[in-house]
């Protein structure tokens, strides 16, 4: 399902014993989790009530245990498990078999809400089909550039009661591309633009979101690509000279290293071919493994530079470049 279909069944309260978030984009599963959590815990025993599990750690025991416990002082309790594949060999299989024994009985659970979140994971696995009725898997594939995007920008506007004029959501797609959060800020900056409770036209868009052509960040993706830190730093010390936004930026490296993700796996990208070139390069100084981290190093700054912990986001950028280029 996607995850407007996972909202519309959360406004019902209809819940499902088990969910799986499997996709690379950090917002959707964030929205999903959040949309889940609102409506199996209580607040007032939240704290209770909530077990997270993550599978660079988590044993198949531990699973079982925290599903079999029962609430406490509440109807429902809700058990988060983050990448169950994180880790290769014994553990992580044993761990994923566990996963698939529990979720195919989740008709039966009482009490008990799983949420498992996987960025990647072969949709082949006996786990992951596993999610299946009364179960369900929910879509988190950050969506293609282009008209791709126009069903999440007209979503994203209509949640914070904007009316967009006919060609403003093709605008802002053409200039900020696939980086939903970076369209969630724009969007939001742009109706204070145009003043609260007035439509969004195109030319709003036009003088108010700025335009974020990889191009312009080629440089700075060459530097990490190729593994010159110094260099790296410097571009991207530029580009905060040049009154580029953190956001704007850490999306734009986000798109990037899903792209180098999908070539080291032998996947297709559509892009020019000189681009395929440079990404094809790029992509065999790192391991899956290695990639798998950068994209949690991304997701990391991007925490920072919502607030979460006591780094600025130039040096929360800074800290990010210099874990991409080693």
């Amino acid at each position: 399902m996607k995850l407007a279909e996972l909202e519309k069944e959360m406004a019902k309260k209809q819940v499902r014993p088990a969910y799986l978030l499997l996709g690379a984009e950090p917002l959707l599963r964030d929205e999903a989790i959040k949309r889940i959590r609102e409506a199996v815990l209580e607040p007032s025993s939240a704290d209770f009530n909530l077990d997270r599990l993550h599978g660079e750690s988590a044993s198949a025991a531990a699973l079982e245990d925290s599903l079999r416990a029962l609430p406490v002082m509440a109807a429902r309790r809700l058990v988060i498990l983050t990448e169950p594949e994180h880790t290769r060999g014994a553990a992580s299989k044993a761990l994923t078999e566990a996963l698939a024994r529990e979720v195919a009985l989740c008709a039966d659970w009482e009490g008990t809400v799983l949420v498992v979140v996987a960025s990647k994971a072969d949709r082949r696995s006996r786990w992951v089909k596993a999610f299946q009725g009364p179960a369900a898997s929910v879509e988190c594939e950050p969506p293609k550039a282009g008209k791709a995007l126009l069903p999440f920008i007209e979503s994203e506007a209509s949640r914070q009661d904007i009316v967009l004029e006919k060609g403003a959501a093709q605008i802002l797609a053409e200039r900020l591309g696939p980086q939903l959060m970076l369209i969630r800020q724009e969007l939001a900056k742009v109706r204070l633009f145009a003043g609260d409770g007035e439509p969004v036209t195109r030319d709003h868009v036009m003088a108010s979101a700025q335009d974020v052509a990889e191009k312009s960040i080629w440089d700075l993706t060459d530097a990490i690509g190729a593994g010159r830190t110094a260099d790296a730093i410097s571009q991207l010390g530029d580009l905060l000279g040049a009154g580029a936004a953190g956001p704007a930026i850490l999306g734009a490296l986000a798109g990037h290293f899903r792209r180098l993700a999908r070539v080291r796996e032998g996947q297709p990208v559509q892009v020019p071919p000189f681009i395929k070139r440079k990404l094809e390069s790029q992509a065999k100084r790192y391991s899956l493994l290695g990639l798998r981290h950068c994209l949690e190093a991304i997701h990391g700054a991007d925490l920072a530079l919502k607030g979460a912990g006591h780094l600025s986001p130039e040096v929360a950028l800074e800290s990010l470049v210099l874990d991409l280029t080693q």
